[in-house]
């Protein structure tokens, strides 16, 4: 039952290697596959092996989903053998009705790679029906006048069957005096005439009764008959005539019902009632019956119904005119159909997938499809388009056969889904035309980095914050769909020490929230920068990175710190000497403090709190310089104590307080009983250590005077003494300025001079001035060891010799003043 592009039979051994190297030039041999089956044939019957016909294996037969497709599916394949089965009744009369040659047309369709296969089964016919006459009986009536050799046409039967099982013979059953002849039409079918062999005899037989019987040539032939009733009346010797034999007409199959088709016209010799006739369908189907009409009387024939072209393109019918006297004749009409562009072009889905992915290649095949038009000619052809513009295209694959392909790059962020129109339109005029849509979901790869929010984020954060606290938030947002679209965040570089970096911060790797782990102290830590990222979790990984910088804000946190004047150990405060006759606005000292804070925080003022006359001094508010307002006369003390106040510029503001013990007085006589007069703490130990205080002081001016004695004899013998305002090496060493530590970046980075009385004469007090290499106030009055100046009072060098007494007595001024 296979069957190849020549209705392959299998025989030979030629030919079965014929058979094995055929799928490998079957592309070149042939375009369909074909096979030839008998009809009726039983459900399960193998048609033909179809994988081995398309050069496929038992393992590409499920592998590749190889199926088949038709309007009406009559077949299926076998998915173990792949073999072409019959699935449901073939009935070749029923399938193609009256055509001769019977075809049904299959796809066969495979996937990875989708191709598509055309299969044509031929149906041969086999014996199944029997000749058939329209009726059970026939009456005729025919006049005794008739001479013999006159015939009567009688109906034919019709036999659906073809070839040797169509309709092959009559046969009449025996009788003297009829005859049967049979005639071939015009268009190649038979019909029986029944000849009078002698003449008749109303007389001695008024009535006839015959059999007429069809054969076919099956094996076994089957057979159809019919009863003939012949009744013999008077005499009507000459039948109607056609004008013609066989009538033609071509109808377009747009006209309206009651259109006129054409008139058939007959004449009769006879006269009187026997030339009276009348016109009827002799053996028309009752389709050709339902759609025409014949007026028995004028001959006229009219449209009754619709036509349609793509139904049946021809009526074949056959008209018999009849007298009273029974004679008739037939002529035959052949109405053609022309076609009008009435039907539009189908389009059929053979094969479609709603998903692709975006980064799919160009020609990428999406769907498989077809087109169908039901007219003939140019309004069947078609032509198909896409409705909008997309990266998409129609490829012709075949005849009627298209792939709908990509033309271009897909972008699942741009556009998601796509409505695709598929329009098929014909050649027609006026052209007809149909659409059909689908969607086609694009499937999300990963091609998008996360993106933030900002190119680069700067936050402040106040010192002294809680552990744990949220610093900022940063996001990222990555089009990506699943996976492809979740973020995680971390920290990939910072400018701390990577030991200490997560001691600092950590930011929370799903939503992308940075922490302190830590309080941070803006005089130790001002700023820091991080580095952080952003990953998708696709394949492969995509990230994206973003600083930030961390500005820690100064809070008021640190009180101002007084480095002068400093405290005794015993936590007393130091005397100050200011001369008697100091006039109105003599600087006496000045206050001096730093804050470890910036900006307003480490703004400091100063602010007189109590004073034994207050109206004698002057505290400056920013410089923290004291000064005299007035002279001083005789009923002011001599001594005067003095609390200032150190605030900063925070909020709440933070202070320290320093004390301030004056002495009026114009030598270091007047001095040393003011220092004498000092409260003594009644502590044993502090009793103790101020004697020894005053008995170091006494030894060391019997020493100090000893000295400048010798030192003014020495002076004498050079006759160019130079007098110094400054201390010289003494106490401008070449090093830098010492300062305390953490307040290099607080408030007053300076070093500041001591007021020291010029000499015993004039009390007037002068400050050194200030340069960067000095070292500080506080670190000269540091020195607790009365070595270190005396080294410093007797230097080896000559330029050291001719320092001036008023050098001098201001270091003896320092000493005295200095803390054990």
């Amino acid at each position: 039952m296979g069957g190849s592009c020549a209705q392959r039979r299998r025989a030979g051994r030629g030919q079965v290697l014929f058979l094995w190297l055929l799928p490998l030039f079957y592309s070149a041999l042939c375009e369909p596959i074909r096979y030839s089956i008998p009809e009726e044939l039983a459900k399960g019957s193998v048609v033909g092996n179809l994988a081995k016909d398309l050069g496929l294996n038992i393992f590409d037969v499920s592998a590749r989903k190889l199926r088949v497709s038709a309007e009406k599916l009559h077949f299926n394949v076998d998915a173990q053998t792949g073999d072409l089965l019959v699935k449901d009744r073939i009935d070749r009369e029923q399938i193609c009705k009256e055509r001769r040659r019977c075809e049904l047309q299959l796809e066969a369709v495979v996937e990875n790679p989708l191709n598509i296969f055309h299969i044509v089964v031929m149906i041969e016919d086999i014996n199944d029906n029997a000749p058939q006459f329209p009726k059970d009986e026939i009456i005729l009536e025919i006049s005794e006048s008739v001479n013999p050799g006159i015939g009567t046409i009688l109906e034919s039967a019709k036999d659906p069957d073809i070839g040797l099982n169509s309709l092959s013979k009559y046969q009449l059953g025996p009788n003297e005096y009829f005859s049967l002849v049979v005639k071939d039409n015009p268009d190649g079918d038979k019909y029986p005439e029944l000849l009078l062999q002698k003449p008749l005899d109303r007389e001695t037989q008024s009535t006839h009764h015959l059999v007429l019987t069809a054969l076919d040539s099956g094996h076994p032939p089957r057979s159809g008959s019919i009863k003939i009733g012949i009744i013999v009346v008077d005499a009507n010797d000459n039948p109607p005539v056609f004008s013609q034999d066989v009538y033609r007409v071509s109808l377009r199959e747009d006209v309206p019902p009651g259109t006129s088709v054409l008139r058939v016209m007959a004449t009769d010799q006879d006269e009187g009632i026997n030339a009276e006739f009348t016109y009827s369908f002799l053996g028309v189907a009752d389709k050709a019956q339902r759609v025409f009409y014949l007026d028995p009387n004028t001959g006229n024939i009219i449209t009754h119904q619709s036509l349609d072209f793509e139904e049946v393109e021809r009526y074949t019918m056959k008209v018999e005119v009849k007298d009273r006297g029974s004679l008739s004749t037939q002529c035959k009409i052949i109405i053609e159909v022309l076609d009008e562009n009435d039907n539009s072009p189908e389009i059929i889905i053979t094969s479609f997938s709603d998903q692709i992915l975006e980064d799919s290649p160009y020609g990428m095949v999406v769907a498989l499809f077809k087109t169908r038009d039901r007219d003939s000619g140019e309004n069947a052809e078609v032509t198909c388009s896409l409705s909008r513009d997309g990266p998409f295209k129609i490829h012709s694959s075949s005849s009627n056969y298209y792939k709908l392909v990509t033309d271009g790059a897909l972008d699942r962020e741009q556009t998601p889904a796509y409505n695709l129109t598929i329009t098929a339109t014909d050649r027609g005029k006026p052209p007809l035309s149909s659409s059909t849509t689908v969607t086609l979901h694009i499937i999300d790869v990963n091609d998008n980095a996360p993106i933030f929010q900002q190119s680069a984020y700067l936050v402040h954060i106040p010192e002294n914050n809680q552990p744990g606290a949220s610093i900022t938030q940063i996001r990222a947002w990555d089009p990506d769909l699943g996976p492809n679209g979740q973020v995680s965040y971390s920290i990939v570089a910072s400018d701390l020490e990577p030991k200490a970096l997560f001691s600092y911060v950590s930011v929370n790797a799903q939503s992308g929230v940075v922490f302190a782990q830590r309080a941070f102290d803006h005089e130790q830590l001002r700023d820091f920068e991080l580095t952080l990222q952003a990953r998708d979790q696709g394949l492969p990984v995509l990230s994206a990175n973003v600083s930030l910088r961390v500005l820690v804000d100064d809070r008021n946190d640190n009180a101002p710190r007084v480095l002068y004047p400093t405290l005794g150990p015993d936590g007393s405060a130091l005397f100050d000497t200011v001369p008697r006759a100091a006039q109105p606005g003599y600087l006496i000292t000045k206050v001096v403090a730093v804050d470890a804070d910036a900006g307003h925080n480490a703004w400091l003022s100063y602010h007189l709190l109590q004073a034994t006359d207050p109206g004698l001094f002057n505290l400056g508010l920013r410089t923290g310089e004291v000064r005299t307002v007035r002279p001083l006369n005789d009923r002011d003390a001599s001594r005067h104590r003095l609390l200032v106040t150190v605030r900063d510029g925070g909020q709440p503001p933070l202070s320290a307080t320093a004390t301030l013990l004056l002495i009026f007085a114009d030598s270091l006589q007047e001095v040393l009983p003011d220092i004498a007069d000092r409260p003594v703490p009644s502590d044993p130990q502090a009793e103790l250590q101020f004697y020894l205080v005053v008995a170091l002081a006494l030894i060391s001016v019997l020493f100090l005077l000893a000295v400048i004695l010798a030192i003014t004899l020495r002076l004498r013998q050079y006759s160019n003494p130079v007098a110094r305002s400054c201390f010289g090496s003494v106490f401008c060493p070449k090093s830098g300025p010492v300062l305390p530590p953490n307040y290099s970046d607080g408030t007053l980075p300076y070093a500041y001079n001591m007021p020291v009385p010029r000499d015993q004469t004039n009390t007037e007090f002068n400050f050194l001035t200030s340069v960067d290499h000095c070292p500080s106030v506080q670190d000269i009055l540091n020195k607790d060891s009365s070595s270190v100046l005396l080294a410093s009072i007797l230097p080896p060098s000559a330029e050291a010799e001719k320092n001036t007494f008023d050098q001098v007595f201001k270091m003896m001024f320092l000493y005295f003043n200095m803390p054990l």
